[in-house]
């Protein structure tokens, strides 16, 4: 029981995060009668645009992180990025404050050191061979070991930044200067991951609630450099590769606990399937769910983290999403060709909002449904490469 929004009785939620996932599930908690407070570095982030109130503060700055959460004293923190002060979280933690899905989980995903150790040494779950460097002396030491061609990756990062694939000895500077200039947190600290041969790479996205734990149709995706083009649901596997897979996201989000959404990455290969990344919050291949199941992955996160039943997930229908990127950085500009993406039969699109674009930037995304994934994948391409960016 709470009360309205903006209320002394007001249940109330700061999102630590405020890109076009966050925005989303702030939309699902107000329907929910919950009040809303968006946090993030820069301002009029998406989600700043739906909130009650927003912040603007260095995410990574402890000092600022802790202060803004004591002022406005939220029932449920919910990191929505990964470049967050996660030590102040598990110290809030310990004060009372409830992070979701906990504050373990926020730290050990926040780096890919930490989910990889985990998953690998401590569960024993199949991944890519992998070691870790801290200088370029140590990425060819790397590389000599694992072998190429080989995937680079800065340990802390989103939306594929800085990630790389070194195919020959002479790529090793290069690919070190990519994982430098794309990391975040100013770490000087990469993976190297030896290259998979993967049939497909799939998103399980995985729900803990009240209800126990509960799986959505698995999730087909194309990445470019790390960074996801387009996604499907549901993505054809065999009866044995979804239990495989189901096992695998049960163990990683079993041992990560607490309520929400997770977006469990995995590899699907000739030997099976194994494990690659794990998001403890809403992922972006999932936005598809939007027009594909009765309950989208953000109105499942936010009835999970308000301690809300979930007694099943229908998929509806097959669908599709396909993504609008920026080409260059510009504070002025115009999202133009709606009219003919919303001409496209039985297509939505979200337009995020985002105040600034950068190279690779996710502006807008087209969701399609259809009788099957593959025309859905065509009516979202065809939608999305029928908007454009204008630049002034």
């Amino acid at each position: 029981m709470y009360g309205s929004p903006l209320t002394p009785n007001a249940r109330k939620i700061m999102l630590l995060g405020s890109g076009e996932l966050g925005k989303e599930v702030i939309i699902e908690a107000q329907r929910l009668g919950v009040e809303t407070i968006a946090v993030d570095r820069y301002a009029n982030a998406p989600a700043m645009q739906v909130a009650h109130r927003s912040s603007v503060i260095d995410m990574l700055d402890a000092a600022a992180l802790r202060d803004v959460i004591v002022q406005e004293q939220p029932d449920l923190l919910v990191p929505e990025i990964e470049a967050i002060a996660t030590d102040a979280l598990v110290e809030l933690e310990k004060e009372g404050y409830r992070v979701i899905p906990t504050a373990r989980a926020a730290l050990l995903t926040m780096d890919r050191e930490g989910i990889r150790r985990l998953a690998a040494e401590t569960l024993g779950l199949a991944t890519a061979p992998y070691k870790f460097a801290d200088s370029l002396e140590e990425l060819r030491e790397a590389i000599a070991e694992i072998g190429v061609p080989c995937v680079i990756k800065p340990i802390m990062s989103s939306s594929g930044k800085g990630q790389s694939v070194c195919k020959s000895e002479a790529d090793i500077e290069g690919c070190w200067k990519i994982a430098m200039d794309g990391g975040r947190a100013k770490k000087q600290r990469v993976i190297v991951e030896g290259f998979i041969q993967f049939e497909s790479e799939i998103t399980l996205l995985t729900v803990r609630s009240v209800s126990g734990t509960a799986f959505c149709a698995p999730i087909g995706h194309v990445q470019k450099d790390g960074d996801y083009i387009e996604s499907w649901q549901p993505h054809e596997m065999s009866a044995k590769q979804i239990e495989d897979a189901e096992a695998i996201a049960r163990a990683v989000t079993g041992e990560l606990g607490g309520y929400g959404i997770y977006g469990v990455e995995l590899f699907l290969t000739k030997d099976g399937v194994l494990f690659s990344e794990v998001s403890p919050r809403p992922h972006d291949t999932g936005m598809v769910t939007m027009v594909t199941q009765d309950l989208s992955e953000f109105a499942l996160h936010a009835r999970a983290i308000l301690g809300f039943p979930i007694p099943n997930i229908r998929l509806l229908t097959p669908g599709a999403s396909y993504t609008l990127k920026a080409d260059r950085e510009s504070d002025s500009f115009r999202i133009q060709g709606l009219d003919h993406a919303l001409a496209v039969p039985n297509t939505q699109v979200r337009v995020f909002g985002k105040p600034v674009t950068k190279t690779g930037r996710r502006m807008a995304v087209a969701l399609s449904s259809a009788d099957d994934t593959e025309q859905a994948r065509e009516l979202a391409r065809q939608a999305a490469q029928s908007l454009s960016i204008a630049y002034d």
